[in-house]
């Protein structure tokens, strides 16, 4: 399982998450049908750009609440000093596609910006 995790400022377009999760997966050649699922932090719960986005690359969207967001922090790459001011986390794509993907997941690469949204793919840890 492929979790694409999105951060965005407010007031994103559909079109602007779309190209970016777009640009995630094409600089780490993964497919949309490699993806399962879309991950934003709860609180970006309101963004009708996010939610469309998801609906349109037809993917779940899940709503990371901040405890879990803040428990996968650790393991993000990427470290933005206004993101962690902002939401209490060094990158918000990171963390949410680390929560969803489980406590064993990786980052397929560091978080990928196009504009005002970031997307980072995170894989599933392999079952042994």
């Amino acid at each position: 399982m492929i979790v694409a995790g999105v951060g965005s400022r407010r007031g994103v377009t559909a079109e602007e998450v779309c190209a970016c999760v777009r640009g995630a997966m094409a600089r780490h050649e993964v497919k949309l049908n490699e993806i399962s699922l879309m991950a934003t932090p709860a609180l970006k719960g309101g963004e009708a750009g996010i939610i469309k986005a998801a609906l349109d690359l037809g993917l779940l969207l899940v709503m990371v609440p901040q405890q879990q967001l803040e428990a996968a922090g650790a393991r993000v790459v990427t470290h933005s000093e206004r993101v962690v001011a902002l939401m209490g986390v060094p990158s918000v794509a990171e963390a949410s596609a680390l929560a969803v993907a489980g406590r064993r997941s990786t980052l397929i690469g560091p978080r990928f910006v196009l504009g005002p949204v970031t997307c980072a793919l995170a894989r599933e840890a392999e079952k042994s």
